[in-house]
């Protein structure tokens, strides 16, 4: 008898446990399978020709990570207003996007650019200063930054939690998927892409979707206008398959992204 009731016992709180494994799988992602965050760096023209409209005509959202002295920063700002105004992220990407020449492959960048020479109060002013022209664009208080190139130091050392209270979260450049419990908000894990097709974009939103993961995208080029670089076809299919699987897929920016990660992970 005894055995019996042990037994109905175990499997009662299996039952209770597997029912809440699975409200908890069915909650995280607003009900859906899982997130997609699409950011496009360094603010270039085609993100404002090619991929704004592309987006509205989905219906999707998308973050714009500017670095403030490019020229499609200051040369567009009442586009990037717009933009804004649509419900488009504007990110924090610094405000001369210096990069740390002391790596490997990294001949390309210029000596008074070179994140490896600059101070931790030389980036902090500077990612600060780049605040305040997003906000004069968009009026938020609540933002996201970018890594340039990744770099996550200074010559002086790392300044992730240095900027950790001024960022809701910060995107980093190694190619993984964000997985609840796991997600390091003072960088999360994105795909660089550069030539892949959209059949290969949209395997990695469907191995996303197998995992129950947050999957972030970082473009540079769509259509051109940089050396790394996606299609406009294959950014098309991507977009289009994100549309049309919207009852099982999130499509957010990366602050929103970032805050529910946030609620979920307290």
């Amino acid at each position: 008898m005894k055995s019996t009731f042990r037994i109905l016992l175990i499997g009662f709180l299996f039952a209770v446990q597997c029912s809440f494994a699975q409200k908890a799988t069915s909650t995280r992602w607003k009900g859906k399978q899982a997130a997609v965050v699409l950011t496009y760096d360094d603010a270039l023209n085609v993100h404002l020709d090619n991929v704004v409209p592309a987006l509205e005509a989905h219906q999707l959202k998308g973050t714009f990570y500017l670095s403030a002295f490019f020229p499609g920063s200051k040369s567009r700002i009442e586009d990037w207003k717009k933009a804004a105004a649509l419900g488009h992220e504007l990110g924090n990407h610094t405000l001369y996007h210096p990069c740390d020449a002391s790596l490997p492959g990294r001949s390309w960048v210029s000596p008074d650019n070179d994140l490896h020479n600059y101070t931790t109060e030389q980036i902090l002013k500077e990612i600060l200063m780049t605040n305040v022209f997003l906000e004069s664009l968009d009026g938020q208080k609540e933002r996201t930054f970018a890594y340039t190139c990744g770099d996550t130091a200074t010559g002086e050392g790392s300044f992730m939690e240095e900027i950790e209270d001024d960022f809701v979260a910060s995107r980093g450049v190694r190619g993984a998927l964000n997985v609840i419990g796991n997600i390091n908000l003072l960088n999360v894990d994105s795909y660089g892409i550069n030539g892949e097709s959209g059949e290969d974009l949209i395997q990695l939103v469907k191995e996303a979707q197998e995992k129950n993961a947050l999957i972030t995208f970082l473009f540079h080029g769509v259509g051109g206008e940089h050396n790394l670089n996606v299609s406009l076809e294959a950014h098309q299919m991507l977009l289009d398959y994100l549309a049309e699987n919207k009852e099982t897929i999130w499509t957010t920016t990366m602050l929103d992204a970032a805050k529910h990660v946030k609620e979920l992970q307290h």
